[in-house]
């Protein structure tokens, strides 16, 4: 039995596997018995945060750091090293944001307050998005994950970027210039090429407190820190390895079978107790769901045709 399972964690398709279990588990348990227990604990604060923000700002900023560390290396070495090869997941991410947000508009331009919602269906939930790639394991094409990854990054980025601007009603500029300082100094330490891991981890913990303090979602701290870690060669003697592949090594099963369930446990659970039907035909609600089941599809998949033809 335990081989069996230690067999599990091996699979191709274990990351996703694991993540659909927690994202029912989370659907299940918000709408049992267990349902104020489950919400209760997420609303435990540790720190002055919430455990709900610490999984979605603090976990999640690792989560980003491992895909941006996996990103920087295809876009140096790997299957996105050229600028021909970086447009079309560039241009699809652009599409996959503005058509839903368009559709939304469709459904909701007569309402003012309605309005504010347009960015809602134009984020990509990459979590969820690679965790569904993950599911069909071997049988899918290196290069479409790593299209999708490049997608998926680009769009969050810009979606961090949207909020930002249009959704943050306060930005601290003194922690703005802390982050910028922090940013500067993990630049420092690529440039003249030191490898020395903590002083890595000290700066993007830096980063990231200075980035959350500033109004800016914190999982941004996560994608500059991967870009500042070092892919050359200078070699890792106990692994052999640039200091980035040893990142992203030692990051990829506290990703997969960590961060990954208890972002999904933590954020599927949807109470569905005061749903009334009504809701279902609501100009807000059609144009999320249209926005993002059609926008989605048309302004990518589109673009892709677009770009192929």
């Amino acid at each position: 039995m335990y081989k069996k399972i230690k067999n599990l964690f091996f699979l191709p398709a274990a990351s996703g596997i694991i993540l659909m279990i927690s994202a029912v588990l989370g659907v299940i348990i918000a709408n049992s018995f267990l349902a104020d227990f489950y919400f209760s604990i997420l609303e435990i604060y540790i720190g002055g945060l919430s455990i709900l923000h610490w999984i979605n700002d603090g976990l999640m900023a690792v989560f980003f750091l491992y895909v941006g560390l996996e990103l920087k290396r295809e876009f140096l070495v790997g299957e996105l090293a050229t600028n021909a090869q970086r447009i079309l997941p560039g241009a699809a991410a652009i599409a996959g944001l503005t058509m839903p947000a368009f559709i939304y508009y469709l459904f909701n331009k007569n309402s003012f307050d309605a309005m504010s919602g347009w960015a809602i269906p134009a984020a990509t939930d990459i979590a969820f998005a690679l965790g569904i790639l993950a599911l069909l394991g071997n049988r899918i094409p290196l290069s479409l994950k790593i299209f999708l990854t490049a997608l998926a990054i680009i769009d969050d980025l810009a979606v961090i970027v949207i909020i930002a601007v249009f959704y943050t009603n306060n930005i601290n500029l003194s922690y703005l210039l802390g982050a910028s300082l922090s940013i500067v100094f993990l630049i420092f330490l690529n440039f003249k090429n030191i490898t020395r891991p903590y002083l890595y981890v000290l700066g993007g913990l830096v980063l990231w407190v200075m980035i959350f303090k500033s109004g800016v979602h914190a999982t941004l701290a996560g994608v500059i820190l991967a870009l500042t870690i070092p892919l050359n060669q200078v070699k890792n003697i106990s692994h052999g390895e640039s200091p980035l592949i040893t990142w992203e090594h030692r990051l990829s099963h506290w990703v997969s079978f960590f961060i990954i369930p208890i972002f999904g446990l933590a954020n599927a659970g949807v109470s569905f107790s005061e749903l009334d039907l009504s809701m279902l035909i609501h100009p807000v609600v059609l144009g999320i769901t249209f926005g993002l089941f059609l926008g989605k599809q048309i302004g990518i998949f589109g673009i892709v045709y677009l770009g192929e033809r």
